[in-house]
């Protein structure tokens, strides 16, 4: 009888982590696929990303509505607690074997709870990091919850060890987020990309462009509008080069940093932005190789920016004491200090590939980790 693994995904990031998984699990003979969509993948403002992971070929089982609006600590925390009681609902109705939730989000901490309290196996992805804000205590909370750990480095191996989980049950097979830009086709052209439409000026993908990603940081909540400001100042002053900005994600203080970037849109539409809500893994893989530098405050800058080799400008804290390869270097929130770091970038271009998070063949190897392993019950291993 084949094994049932659901996989909860709730947000873009989620669901650029385990495309290349779920493909895995969905093909391998003795696994049967369980997708759970939920919170912001089923949200207009968020790109609608559900659509994206149909149109990947992949039907979720369960489409659960669990985000509680108003965008502040309280609706965030709230927004967990309904998590908790839809994820324990579909879980329960879905019988699944086991539960994958991914990295360090409140949505990962609601499927987290939700899956321990019904003793079903929690297998727990990218667990052992360390970043710099609320995530931390999330993440390491829900390695103490979780059955197995598929890590993304070796240091983040370590550090789930010396927590006290059990060596047999931890694996560091990469993040499955480099298996697209093993199997991708990463090449850009206006044809292809013209689909996404956006805002502001008409952009040319053979052209130079910048690339910008910057999300609210829920331990400096309220100073969103001022952080994403002193990043788009910086950038504006880089001239003859394109500007290409991502919607920040659904984290507490996510209203503040889009009502930065819409004010600064509305007074500076002469200048050559344009602005997006979301792309398809494949196609945000595409724009991190071919961007010539990165700015702001996503992951995704240091997993595939490190693979990529991509100069990149990390700005604040969200970030500050992650595991990173040499393309990063850090910036305070202040538009000279951001704008000459992008030109040191800029001018150094692209860095050697690192491969510290992988060599882009994690989906296949979980899954068939997945597959054979049989459960005890868990114990702390000091």
């Amino acid at each position: 009888m084949k094994k049932k693994i659901a996989v909860v995904v709730a947000s873009r990031a989620n669901y650029g982590r385990v495309k290349f998984l779920l493909k895995a699990i969905k093909e391998h003979p003795d696994l049967e696929l369980q997708l759970i969509a939920g919170a912001a993948t089923l949200l207009y403002r968020f790109g609608n990303v559900v659509d994206i992971i149909k149109k990947d070929g992949f039907e979720p089982l369960k489409n659960l509505y669990y985000v509680v609006e108003g965008d502040n600590l309280i609706t965030q925390a709230k927004t967990t607690g309904l998590g908790i009681l839809e994820l324990s609902s579909a879980l329960s109705e879905l019988k699944t074997d086991m539960v994958i939730t991914i990295a360090d989000r409140f949505e990962t901490m609601a499927t987290a709870i939700a899956a321990t309290y019904q003793n079903i196996p929690l297998v727990h992805l990218q667990g052992g990091e360390v970043s710099g804000n609320i995530d931390d205590r999330v993440r390491h909370a829900i390695t103490k919850l979780a059955d197995v750990h598929f890590v993304a480095t070796e240091k983040s191996k370590e550090r789930v060890i010396k927590m006290g989980e059990n060596p047999d049950y931890v694996f560091n097979f990469g993040c499955p987020a480099m298996d697209t830009l093993v199997n991708e086709d990463l090449s850009i052209n206006n044809k292809f990309m013209e689909k996404y439409g956006g805002t502001g000026i008409a952009i040319d993908w053979k052209k130079p462009f910048i690339l910008m990603s910057q999300h609210p940081v829920t331990t400096s909540f309220g100073e969103g509008f001022k952080q994403i400001t002193e990043t788009l100042e910086a950038l504006k002053k880089i001239k003859n080069i394109q500007k290409i900005i991502i919607w920040p994600n659904i984290d507490a203080g996510t209203d503040d940093v889009s009502k930065g970037i819409r004010v600064f849109r509305e007074n500076n539409k002469e200048d050559n932005f344009h602005y997006y809500r979301a792309f398809s893994p494949e196609d945000y893989a595409r724009l991190l190789n071919n961007c010539i530098c990165a700015v702001g405050n996503s992951s995704s800058f240091i997993r595939e920016g490190a693979f990529l080799g991509l100069p990149t400008v990390l700005v604040g804290d969200r970030q500050i004491n992650r595991e990173h390869a040499e393309n990063i270097i850090f910036s305070d929130y202040n538009r000279d200090e951001i704008y000459n770091k992008i030109s040191q970038q800029i001018k150094h271009g692209k860095y050697n590939s690192s491969k510290i998070f992988g060599y882009g063949n994690a989906g296949k190897k979980i899954a068939d980790k997945l597959a054979e392993i049989k459960f005890i019950q868990k114990k702390l291993n000091y």
